[in-house]
């Protein structure tokens, strides 16, 4: 397909409809959901530029936090993550008490943790399914980070699929406007591993940091914002050595996946995942303002349930019917502890965390998750809007959770 392009993009919303790509599913309609406070209209958003109103969530406060990850497709030009006709259905037995080991319970994790939505999926059957006040199994949430897993699996499409050759290939062969920069030489498996040796600061709230800036220059042309900032960063180590976590380096896997299949990203996941497997909702993937391309490293919304079925997607191999959608070189790697990262020996493989126990995550700041675990069969999804991005409380509370869990579904 060819991208679309806007003279003033920030005016636009968008919604893709890709009738007929997969002629045994009919499509249904997607429509975004009208903004009925006029405080997020898009031209309210801090921010001169789109990217400037894209970084400024940052530093949103509670009340806009709670107010806004529900309707991002809607604030910010986005692109229709199509839905098929048939939903994949879960057997369900909802009597999953979480068991912690302190005075912590199931309302008041969910209260002082500022949570949207709690799933949990075993042995294919629902056990438990919860929302806070004013949220139900319809609501879109915004998944930060977890989108940078879903771009991975992508990757996995596109390698089986043909449109990428190798994970050796360098960006170069995918992505011209690198030819001549230090990122043209790094490979597509080092950028699915964040070991490209490029230089980068992750710093969320320094305002000066990579993650803060990269939005932030004016278009130059219709080239992508992302391409534009990163183009001029330098290798400051040898390639494929050294982790070091950067979102703006996902986004570039976002733009190899576009430039290798010459679709948008929403569209290439609703043709090879949304509606084959069978996703009961319409999702929609936030685009870049100059380049009109899909943000790889943030910006997919969908359901609760319906990130609960791409944690089905990876928990079954990829196999959507008899036939794995990846590529078996992405099989043997993406969910592997390719880095170790930490003392406890957890770690990363294709844009995956990966637990010393064998089980795996998407995580997103402000308490986005999606956890796999294949040995117990267990998936737990979860939206959230934690007073913070991140931190290492933040990150313990909902380990602690995951384990009130697996600890509750033992008895």
């Amino acid at each position: 397909m060819t991208f679309l392009r806007f003279s003033k993009p920030w005016l636009l919303f968008i919604i893709l409809v890709c009738p007929s790509l997969i002629a045994q599913v009919q499509e249904i309609e997607c429509e975004i959901t009208k903004i009925t406070d006029e405080r997020d209209f898009t031209k309210n958003i801090p921010g001169e530029t789109m990217g400037q109103k894209l970084e400024s969530l940052l530093f949103w406060s509670q009340e806009e936090k709670e107010r806004r990850f529900p309707i991002m497709q809607s604030i910010y030009p986005s692109i229709a993550v199509a839905a098929g006709s048939e939903v994949y259905a879960y057997q369900e037995n909802e009597n999953l008490i979480p068991k912690w080991d302190n005075k912590t319970n199931l309302q008041s994790y969910i209260e002082e943790n500022r949570i949207g939505g709690l799933i949990v999926i075993k042995d294919n059957v629902k056990r438990l399914e919860v929302y806070a006040d004013g949220i139900d199994e319809n609501t879109l949430w915004t998944s930060y980070s977890v989108a940078k897993s879903i771009s991975s699996l992508l990757v996995g499409v596109a390698l089986k699929d043909g449109f990428i050759k190798s994970l050796d290939d360098v960006l170069e062969n995918y992505i011209p406007e690198f030819i001549g920069y230090d990122y043209g030489k790094v490979t597509v498996r080092q950028l699915l591993t964040m070991t490209s040796g490029i230089a980068w600061n992750e710093d969320y709230v320094d305002p000066n940091s990579d993650v803060a800036q990269m939005y932030l220059r004016p278009c130059e042309g219709e080239e992508a914002h992302i391409l534009t900032y990163m183009k001029a960063l330098k290798a400051v180590g040898k390639a494929g050595e050294k982790w070091n976590y950067s979102t703006g380096e996902t986004d570039l896997v976002g733009i190899l996946i576009q430039k290798a299949t010459g679709k948008s990203l929403a569209e290439y996941l609703s043709e090879k995942v949304w509606k084959p497997l069978g996703m009961q909702q319409c999702g929609y993937w936030i685009t870049d303002e100059c380049s009109g391309m899909n943000i790889g490293g943030s910006g997919l919304s969908a359901s609760l349930r319906d990130f609960a079925r791409l944690g089905t997607l990876m928990l079954n191999d990829g196999k959507i019917g008899n036939e794995s959608i990846f590529a078996d070189e992405y099989l043997k790697n993406a969910t592997s502890l390719l880095y170790q990262i930490n003392d406890q020996g957890g770690g990363y493989g294709y844009l995956w965390w990966h637990n010393p126990d064998g089980s795996y995550a998407a995580r997103g700041i402000f308490g986005q998750l999606l956890y796999i675990h294949p040995a117990e069969n267990l998936i737990v999804a979860q939206m959230a809007a934690w007073p913070q991005a991140g931190s290492k409380e933040l990150s313990q509370t909902q380990q602690a959770f995951i384990q009130a869990v697996r600890d509750g579904l033992v008895d």
